[in-house]
């Protein structure tokens, strides 16, 4: 679990959606406490982003666009997170279309390798909206933020990178709202040693993934992650459907 979360956490095909695929090929049930296990993980691959990208937290004006950004993400997810949890994470049927969906746009989006441009108070609060639709797992927050600053005339080095940085608020706060929220499961045989290695494998298998995602993006762009989207989403679609 911890080397799929470092793999897809940074990439446009949703950790989420594969966090509860790879549950399922393990035959692992969708329990409470296996909710819980797959959001905390996901704070070791984002300490992987401060690990590279520390640097870039010492900008007050990065640190305002990232606050305006991760607000209304953050209104978004604390009002439907009975929902993500009690609705989202069951719907493996609705998972699969939003992926495929999701992979059919990222064929049409047109990323470019033009100057840096500036980040509007205005743009990031949009982008923190943007953000918001990956509480539906198969969407994916990095893929939404992504599609989003290209469809604002940002280039692919920015769009990537604000997808990494973005990423520490949103996923922390997440993480510690699980813990909050579920910490009686805490109690589970075997929990904290099994998130402490989740997250050190996930942590340390991102830092390798984000290194190699920044240099293939500005190659390829969207487009090789909407083929991937769609030829797995309707195999699996269509596995289902025969089984």
């Amino acid at each position: 679990m911890g080397v799929v979360e470092g793999l897809t956490e940074f990439l446009p095909i949703s950790s989420t959606f594969h966090l509860i695929l790879t549950s399922r090929i393990l035959g692992l049930d969708e329990s409470e406490y296996l909710k819980m296990f797959q959001v905390v993980i996901q704070s070791g691959a984002i300490l992987a982003v401060l690990a590279l990208f520390w640097k870039k937290f010492l900008d007050k004006e990065m640190l305002l666009s990232l606050l305006y950004s991760f607000v209304p993400t953050a209104i978004v997810g604390l009002i439907l997170h009975k929902v993500i949890k009690d609705v989202f994470f069951e719907a493996y049927a609705l998972q699969l279309v939003v992926f495929v969906a999701v992979g059919v746009v990222f064929l049409f989006v047109k990323s470019r390798n033009t100057e840096d441009k500036t980040l509007t108070r205005k743009q990031a609060i949009l982008i923190g909206l943007i953000q918001a639709m990956a509480v539906i797992p198969g969407v994916s927050r990095a893929g939404a933020v992504i599609v989003g600053m290209s469809l604002l005339g940002f280039n692919k080095k920015q769009s990537a990178q604000y997808s990494f940085l973005i990423a520490v608020p949103t996923i922390l706060a997440a993480g510690v709202l699980d813990l909050y929220q579920g910490r009686e499961l805490l109690n589970t045989p075997g929990a904290g040693w099994q998130m402490l290695v989740g997250s050190l494998i996930s942590f340390l298998v991102a830092i390798g993934c984000i290194k190699w995602f920044m240099g293939f993006n500005e190659r390829n762009g969207l487009k090789v992650w909407g083929i991937y989207r769609v030829v797995l989403g309707v195999a699996l679609i269509v596995g289902k459907l025969i089984v």
